[in-house]
C-alpha cells in the first residue's frame, strides 16, 4: 500500500487506540484486579514482549505457527511478539530458578498479539493480567489459584460470573481405557468441546468399543452443572485416571468452600483447551454480555521440563480489555477517584504557578492552562477529559 502523501490517522485492523476517560477506568480495573493477586503473596514479573519462536513452537503446544507475528533479527533468529505468557514464565523459572525446590508465585501484565482472522471484533493486541503458581503440585494449589481469581474478579467490580472447572485426565482416561489413538482423540475432543453429539457418535461407532467406554465418551458434553454432576461423572470413570480426575475436583470444590467462593462455581467435564500444555485441572471464566471467557487458566505439569526445569505448575490469565468491556456494558465498573483540577488564570501567572505547586503537594493532578477562550468552553473541557473541578484565577 502507497502512504506516500496521505495522513496516516487509521490503525490496522485489530488494534485500537485507547484515552481519556476510557483509559483512566481500564487502569483503575487493572490496578484492583492487582490489589487482590498481591494480597496473596503473589510478586511481580516482567518477560519480554518477543521471544525465540521455540518459546512459543508447536511442541510447546501454545498458538499455532500461523497465528503468530513473526519476524527476523540481524542473525537469522525466528523471533515472534508474544501469545501467551504462560510459556514466557515457564522459560523465566527454569532460567533464573532451576535449583529452587520452595513453590514460587508470579503475577503479570502486559499486552499479547495473536494474528487471527476468524476472530471477528476481537483484537489482535490485548492486554492481559495473571499469576502463575510454580513448584506447587497439591489440590491446595489448584484451590487458591482459583479461589484468587475469584476474588480478583470481585475486587474488580465484577458482580454476576461463574468459573467452570473441566478437568482433562477425566477425558484422558476414558480415551486410553478405549484405546484411541492420537488422531482419534484429537477428532473427538473437538467433537466434544463443540458439543457436536452427533458427529462424536459417528466417530465413535466406527470404532466398534465396548458399549460402556462408549456410552462414557458419549456423555462427555453433557456432564455440565453444579457440583452434583461430580456424582453422575464417577459413575463413569471406569479407569483409575478418570476416577482420579473425580476425585481431585471433589477435594478442590471442598477447600473452594472453605475460601467460600462456591457460590462462583461450576463444573464442565467437555472443557478443553486449544492450549495442549494443559494437563489437568483447567477452568474458564464467564459473565454476561461477553461472546467468550474472560479469563482462563488451569494445571501444567510438564510445561516446564521443555525448558529444563521439571516442576508443577498451575495459573491463568485474564484479558482486561473484556474485563473492562463487560463491566462497562453491565454498568458495574468500579468509580475512578478524582483529583484532577484545571487551573485557568489569565495574567496572574506567578499566583497561578504557586497555586497549583499547593495543589499537587496535595495530591492533586494539577492542569495549569492560560485562558484564551470563554470560560464555558474550559468547563466542557475538563467535563469530557476527566478533571473534577475547574478553577479560575483571577488577579
Amino acid at each position: 500500500m502507497d502512504f506516500k502523501g496521505k495522513r496516516l490517522v487509521h490503525t490496522p485492523e485489530g488494534v485500537r487506540d485507547i484515552y481519556g476517560s476510557e483509559y483512566a477506568n481500564k487502569q483503575n480495573i487493572q490496578k484492583l484486579f492487582g490489589e487482590k493477586l498481591h494480597s496473596y503473596g503473589y510478586q511481580d514479573i516482567q518477560t519480554p514482549t518477543f521471544e525465540f519462536f521455540d518459546v512459543f513452537s508447536r511442541e510447546i503446544g501454545t498458538t499455532p505457527s500461523k497465528e503468530l507475528y513473526k519476524f527476523f533479527d540481524k542473525e537469522g533468529n525466528t523471533l515472534v511478539l508474544r501469545p501467551d505468557f504462560t510459556p514466557s514464565i515457564a522459560r523465566c523459572a527454569a532460567k533464573y530458578f532451576m535449583d529452587e525446590t520452595i513453590p514460587l508465585r508470579f503475577c503479570y501484565a502486559g499486552n499479547n498479539f495473536i494474528n487471527t482472522g476468524d476472530l471477528q471484533g476481537k483484537l489482535k493486541e490485548t492486554t492481559q493480567m495473571g499469576a502463575e503458581l510454580i513448584g506447587d503440585a497439591s489440590p491446595e494449589a489448584d484451590a487458591e489459584m482459583i479461589a484468587m481469581l475469584v476474588e480478583s474478579l470481585l475486587n474488580a467490580g465484577l458482580k454476576e460470573f461463574q468459573v467452570s472447572i473441566g478437568q482433562i485426565d477425566f477425558f484422558k482416561g476414558l480415551c486410553e481405557q478405549a484405546d484411541l489413538d492420537m488422531e482419534t482423540e484429537l477428532e473427538l475432543r473437538s467433537f466434544i468441546s463443540n458439543r457436536n453429539d452427533f458427529g462424536a457418535q459417528e466417530l465413535l461407532e466406527s470404532k466398534h468399543l465396548s458399549s460402556d467406554v462408549c456410552e462414557a465418551l458419549l456423555n462427555v458434553s453433557s456432564l455440565f452443572g453444579s457440583y452434583e454432576i461430580l456424582d453422575k461423572a464417577e459413575a463413569y470413570a471406569g479407569n483409575p485416571r478418570s476416577a482420579g480426575a473425580i476425585k481431585r475436583l471433589k477435594e478442590v470444590y471442598r477447600l473452594l468452600t472453605v475460601y467460600g467462593v462456591e457460590q462462583y462455581i461450576s463444573f464442565d467435564l467437555a472443557m478443553v483447551s486449544k492450549y495442549h500444555y494443559y494437563t489437568g485441572i483447567i477452568f474458564s471464566a464467564y459473565t454476561y454480555q461477553t461472546g467468550s471467557a474472560i479469563a482462563k487458566g488451569g494445571r501444567y505439569d510438564r510445561l516446564l521440563e521443555k525448558f529444563g526445569k521439571a516442576a508443577p505448575a498451575t495459573g491463568f490469565v485474564v484479558i482486561i480489555d473484556d474485563l473492562v468491556s463487560a463491566l462497562t456494558r453491565q454498568k458495574m465498573c468500579p468509580p475512578l477517584e478524582n483529583r484532577n483540577l484545571l487551573l485557568v488564570y489569565e495574567n496572574a501567572v506567578e499566583k497561578a504557578i504557586s497555586e497549583a505547586k499547593a495543589y499537587r503537594d496535595k495530591g492533586y493532578a494539577t492542569v495549569l492552562m492560560k485562558r484564551e477562550k470563554e470560560k464555558q468552553r474550559y468547563t466542557k473541557f475538563a467535563q469530557e477529559n476527566n478533571f473534577s473541578q475547574v478553577i479560575f484565577i483571577s488577579e
